[in-house]
Parts: C-alpha cells; sequence; structure tokens
C-alpha cells in the first residue's frame, strides 16, 4: 500500500489530523489496534475547552459538540463542607463543554468513513520502519494478512503504550513524575448531583463529582495506588464519596447502580522532541498530563492541529518551517499544560501522610486564597478554560 500520511491510532488525534489532512487533499489511511466497537467505546473524560469546540467545528465535526455537548459556564471547589463557584464566564468570557471521548471518536469515524476515508481497524502487530529515511513505511497483519503501508511521514497518535513512541531514539529527553497516588473512577446510572463538575479536597482525599450525560454520572475518588479494586465495594465508594463531598450546604449526592469502576494512575509525562525523522508524535504518545485539569484531550488534538498545519504546508510548496519547528510549535502549550494539571492535582489532593495536620493547614489556606483572590480565580478560570500563548 502506498500513502502520503499514514496515521497510527484512532483516538482524537489521530483522527482529527485525518480530517485536517483530508481538507488540503493530503492522502492518508489511519491504521488503528483495535476493533471499530472497542475504540468507540472507550471511556475517556471529554472536558472540551473553548479553542478545541472551535477547531472542531472548523473541522465540520462539531455538530455533536453543540447539540449534545453540556457547557459548563464555571466548576466549582468544596473544602471545608463549603461550596465555592468559579465562574469561568465572569472571569475570562468563555465556557467549557464536556462531551465524552468515545462519543466524539464515533462522530469523527462516521464523518471519515462517509469521505470514503480509510480506518483499517483490528490492525495487528505494527512495526514502523525506516523513519530517518524518505521512504518510511509501517508493517502489520490485517485481515490475515501481512501489510507494508509505505509512506512520506508517519504520524504517531498510538497512544503512551503504541509503538510510535518506542521508535523515538534513545537520545531523546524524557520528563516524568509519578504519584503515589490514583483516581478511582465510577460511572453510575444516576442524575447529576450538581449542574457542573464539584472539585473537592478532603483530609481523607480527593473526591469528585461530574456527569457523562443527563442520567450518567462520573465521581472519582484519590486511592492507594496499592489498593485492590476489589476492596472497594459499592457500599464503601458511596460512603467515601458522600463523606469526602460533605458540605454545609444543601446538597444531595445522587446514587445509582454503578456500571464502570477502575482504578488509573496520576502521571505526568513528557517527550522531548516529539518528532524523528519522518515521525512525529502527537497527544499521550508524546505527553501525559493528571486528569485533574482537564487538558488530555485538548492537547491531542492540538497537536494535531499544529502537525495538520505544517504537513499542509509542506504539501502546499510553502516549506518545511512549520514541520522543522513543530515540537516547539507544540511545547509551549504541552508545559503550559502540564504546569496546571499539576497545580490543580497539588492544590486538590492529600500528597503526603507526613504532618498531616500541618499540611491539611497549608492546603486550607491555599484553597482560601485561590476563592478569595479575584486574581487567583481569574488564573484558575483563564488556564482551565484553555490559555494559549501567542505565536
Amino acid at each position: 500500500m502506498r500513502t502520503q500520511v499514514a496515521v497510527v491510532g484512532a483516538g482524537p488525534a489521530g483522527l482529527v489530523l485525518a480530517r485536517r489532512l483530508a481538507r488540503d487533499g493530503i492522502d492518508c489511511v489511519v491504521i488503528e489496534r483495535r476493533d471499530r466497537a472497542y475504540v468507540e467505546q472507550r471511556v475517556r473524560a471529554g472536558g472540551l475547552e473553548a479553542g478545541t469546540v472551535d477547531l472542531l467545528t472548523e473541522l465540520g465535526v462539531g455538530q455533536g459538540v453543540r447539540e449534545r455537548g453540556m457547557v459548563h459556564e464555571g466548576t466549582k471547589l468544596r473544602f471545608d463542607g463549603r461550596t465555592h463557584r468559579i465562574s469561568f464566564v465572569e472571569l475570562t468570557g468563555k465556557r467549557m463543554t464536556l462531551y465524552p471521548q468515545q462519543e466524539l471518536v464515533k462522530d469523527m469515524i462516521a464523518a471519515r468513513l462517509a469521505q470514503d476515508g480509510e480506518i483499517l481497524f483490528e490492525a495487528e502487530d505494527a512495526t514502523l520502519h525506516d523513519v530517518e529515511s524518505a521512504r518510511p513505511s509501517v508493517r502489520f497483519r490485517h485481515a490475515g494478512r501481512s501489510v507494508e503501508l509505505r509512506c512520506d511521514v508517519i504520524a504517531g497518535c498510538d497512544g503512551f503504550h503504541g509503538v510510535s513512541r518506542t521508535a523515538m531514539p534513545g537520545s531523546m529527553k524524557i520528563y516524568r513524575h509519578d504519584y503515589p497516588f490514583g483516581w478511582l473512577g465510577i460511572l453510575a446510572e444516576a442524575p447529576p448531583s450538581d449542574d457542573t463538575a464539584v472539585y473537592a479536597y478532603h483530609q481523607r482525599g480527593f473526591a469528585m463529582a461530574t456527569m457523562r450525560s443527563p442520567v450518567l454520572s462520573r465521581h472519582y475518588l484519590q486511592v492507594d495506588l496499592s489498593d485492590p479494586l476489589a476492596d472497594w465495594s459499592d457500599d464503601r465508594i458511596w460512603a467515601e464519596l458522600t463523606a469526602r463531598l460533605a458540605t454545609e450546604e444543601d446538597w444531595t449526592l445522587n446514587k445509582g447502580p454503578i456500571v464502570q469502576k477502575a482504578i488509573s494512575p496520576m502521571r505526568s509525562f513528557v517527550t522531548d522532541p516529539m518528532q524523528h525523522g519522518r515521525l512525529y508524535l502527537a497527544g499521550d504518545a508524546a505527553h501525559i498530563v493528571p486528569p485533574t485539569g482537564a487538558k488530555g484531550m485538548n492537547l491531542a488534538i492540538g497537536d494535531a492541529w499544529r502537525l495538520g498545519e505544517a504537513l499542509a504546508c509542506a504539501y502546499g510548496r510553502r516549506g518545511r518551517a512549520r514541520l522543522d519547528s513543530y515540537t516547539q510549535d507544540c511545547m509551549r502549550q504541552v508545559w503550559r499544560r502540564q504546569e496546571f494539571s499539576i497545580y490543580m492535582t497539588e492544590l486538590l489532593h492529600v500528597l503526603s501522610s507526613d504532618q498531616p495536620e500541618f499540611r491539611h493547614r497549608l492546603q486550607l489556606s491555599r484553597l482560601t486564597y485561590v476563592v478569595a483572590s479575584e486574581a487567583a480565580s481569574r488564573s484558575l478560570a483563564e488556564n482551565y478554560v484553555g490559555f494559549d500563548y501567542e505565536t
């Protein structure tokens, strides 16, 4: 097989890139290790910055977001039994939109297939070859046969555990920080308890109440990574959520059957550079952020957009300058969102069991300053809805 751009991975980054390339008539083939049903049902967070929604609209795949997305004009911080609202609209004039990643992926797969774009699902045992040459390729097995996909460029959009990141040279810099705790996330058949996301700090650990739809709620608890999931019965989860989200105000935690639950680690990870030869990384293949700041999908889509723009310039005979500076152009946004995600994580989690009362008082002081200072509230809101350096 022959194409101009081989896109490895059919997540948000790969699909946005394919859509952007199609707009300029650049041929690409998307390959995905999993089957279509798995990809379309893979539950991930879905906080979209205002700028991300604008990009999706420009690409013609924003209809689902506009019609079914849940618009958040602010968020709530809860600590010491009280709730404090941070208004995005009042402080920045912008909004966030909650639209589950799997719904966006469904929309984009349908849009690509409707335009006869190629997605090869269940492409197994993929390997990248000759990425330093002018004739790179991706080899894999599909429908029982061996395939070599020759191309000009490989876009590695296959996540942290994908083959693209491992094809980068050993000389690349890796910046990494692993937290000693994780998030126990649940999906419950219960109406959302609030009209926006509620972030709670408690001496027992972080908790969060948010939503996935008018009839589905998503909740998170800070837990020790050594905790077996089997130790967290449904009753224990609801009891812990109730304790950590408790408030002096009139507020009810809506409960219902738990249909999904899992414990996920918390980490920060950045690969530098994000390119090598004819291989370019985008999304989780290049960086991971703690989920506290709702930045993961936004970063992935931003990478894909910049790579698409750079490739459009190169194929349009406007030069390779944008391709050559791809890593530099992405890194400004990567580190800004990395810093904000770490800030939110350290603001709301119990970071150490050492000197618990002393650290608790410090946390309360930090949180009180955030909600009492307009400048601090504005900074949080500005970063939450998406702060971009001028380029």
